[in-house]
């Protein structure tokens, strides 16, 4: 039994790599070397992606893959040339940008392209092409200019889609949505055996090293509708523990291998591999990880209309506190040792670099995206779920300080797989004191809830003082539409994910004031 599966049990039980060559320049930097012999007409078979914009680049990616289930992508250890261009038009007759990028096997013939020296504010088409094969066209766009009042950004926010509980059917809707950007915010991967008896049962093995990581990461990377959904927006992606290994904590080994005496110099070794695939599989706009080091936290500016903060809270933090023996997965009361100063869920370094990226936002809106719900989240009585901020309550303080006098600060979370909404107090212990921040939770892409308990687990959150809204039972992503004085917001749930293709509805939609974190109910307005 998992964390979240325990956990939502006791609310039953209450009531009953390769950065290549390439740039905005046409130049290479390094004498191309021509492209193997043998390479299979589909090179592309993990599709394309964009991401990080800025207002003059966003980092393009792809991987040229034969086999995604193998660990080495069936090309060979051959370095592969890789052409990219990018149009202002769909149809590629306005070529603005090209170059070519070196695929190298260190990095599993991943290419992380620069594409510099665009407009801001455009939209823009991208592909790239291997000798005479050309990859699936991918639609981007930059961000404003840095002193741009843009009327508006419109995003998406998801998280947790484990294949082997269901379809994509919410990457499908989410291709078709009016979005700028989308924000991943975590368990991209799962890192778990084959369940035969799964919706779509694995076909790699739970991965361990870097052949396996990079299997699992294939398997993921060549569904359709999350190729979709990438082509369609640039992402700014962040993780949770299960691109490594559940409930890890910086250097100490999670749920999945807490029995199984890993030494923390085994378990860095998987972090460093997990950690360098994640950066192979992803259009980051950050540097290749070194070792099991990987700097990810990083701000996406949107004029001065609004900044996105993207942390990470998973490899710098403190271990979880001890929960009560009798109860596994981490659960407990807030012990003394939970509430040790000395404890960190960012880091300090992460903590002051977000300090001081606080102190000279101009933005209007501020909006904290990260992987673990913040606000209070009681289950029964005293016991909380302490791989959350519940966990780390003099963490959470330090950065609600940060968050004070900040113009519109909102903070984004998924990991539990269930929506929900509502306000951070300035104590989140004492419901009483002013709302701080609103948080907003997305329910997962296709990780379950355990449908036995969703009502009793919802009865349980609608009866806490700080939010507003909860739904366990559905899948989906959340939508937010920003503008100058207000912030729309829209839980989008799809029917089912036994299925490929499924409708998409609006659940719940909600209204923030700039200047007022209470979230206001308005009309869905259906699907």
């Amino acid at each position: 039994m998992d964390r979240r599966t325990f956990l939502a049990g006791l609310l039953g039980g209450a009531v009953a790599a390769g950065c290549g060559s390439g740039s905005g320049s046409t130049r290479a930097r390094r004498p191309l070397p021509p492209v193997p012999a043998g390479l299979p007409a589909d090179r592309f078979v993990l599709g394309v992606a964009s991401g990080d914009p800025r207002p003059d680049s966003v980092i393009l990616w792809t991987r040229i893959v034969a086999d995604p289930l193998s660990g080495d992508g069936g090309i060979g250890k051959a370095p592969v040339p890789v052409r990219w261009e990018v149009a202002a038009d769909e149809g590629f007759g306005r070529v603005v940008r090209s170059g070519t990028a070196v695929a190298d096997a260190a990095l599993a013939h991943s290419v992380h392209v620069d594409a510099r020296g665009l407009a801001p504010d455009r939209w823009y088409w991208y592909r790239f092409r291997v000798g005479d094969r050309t990859s699936p066209v991918g639609r981007t766009r930059t961000a404003p200019a840095a002193g741009a009042r843009p009327d508006r950004l419109r995003f998406a926010f998801a998280s947790c889609q484990n294949r082997q509980d269901g379809h994509w059917t919410a990457h499908r809707n989410l291709a078709a949505e009016d979005l700028d950007l989308v924000v991943f915010l975590g368990d991209y991967i799962y890192d778990e055996d084959p369940d035969p008896a799964a919706v779509r049962p694995y076909r790699s093995a739970d991965p361990v090293d870097l052949a396996t990581y990079r299997a699992r990461w294939g398997e993921y990377k060549a569904d359709p509708a999350l190729q979709a959904s990438h082509a369609r927006f640039p992402w700014v992606c962040t993780w949770d523990d299960h691109e490594v290994s559940g409930n890890y904590a910086a250097d100490h080994a999670g749920e999945d291998y807490g029995d199984d005496g890993l030494s923390r110099k085994e378990f860095l070794a998987r972090r460093a591999a997990a950690y360098r695939v994640y950066y192979e599989n992803l259009p980051l706009r950050v540097d290749p990880p070194r070792g099991a080091d990987f700097r990810i936290h990083r701000e996406v500016a949107w004029g001065r209309l609004a900044r996105v903060f993207v942390l990470d809270t998973r490899q710098y933090r403190s271990d979880q506190a001890a929960g009560d023996p009798s109860l596994p997965a981490g659960a407990g009361p807030i012990t003394d040792e939970a509430r040790d100063e000395g404890r960190t869920m960012l880091g300090r370094a992460q903590e002051r670099w977000l300090g001081r990226a606080l102190d000279r936002t101009p933005a209007a809106w501020n909006v904290i995206a990260q992987s673990v719900v913040m606000g209070r989240m009681p289950f029964v009585g005293s016991l909380y779920n302490l791989d959350q901020w519940d966990g780390y309550p003099v963490a959470r303080r330090r950065l609600l300080a940060q968050l004070r006098g900040v113009n519109n600060p909102v903070v984004i979370s998924g990991d539990f797989h269930l929506g929900a909404l509502g306000v951070i107090p300035e104590d989140p212990e004492d419901p009483t004191t002013p709302p701080v921040a609103t948080e907003i939770v997305s329910t997962s892409i296709s990780s379950d809830f355990p449908a036995a308990l969703t009502d009793v687990a919802e009865t349980q959150i609608r009866g806490l003082p700080n939010f507003r809204y909860v739904n366990a039972r559905r899948r989906g992503y959340v939508t937010c539409e920003v503008s100058a004085g207000r912030l729309d917001i829209e839980h989008r749930v799809v029917d089912t994910t036994a299925s490929p293709t499924s409708d998409v509805r609006t659940d719940a939609a909600w209204t923030v004031t700039a200047g007022d974190p209470e979230p206001r109910p308005r009309p869905t307005g259906g699907a």
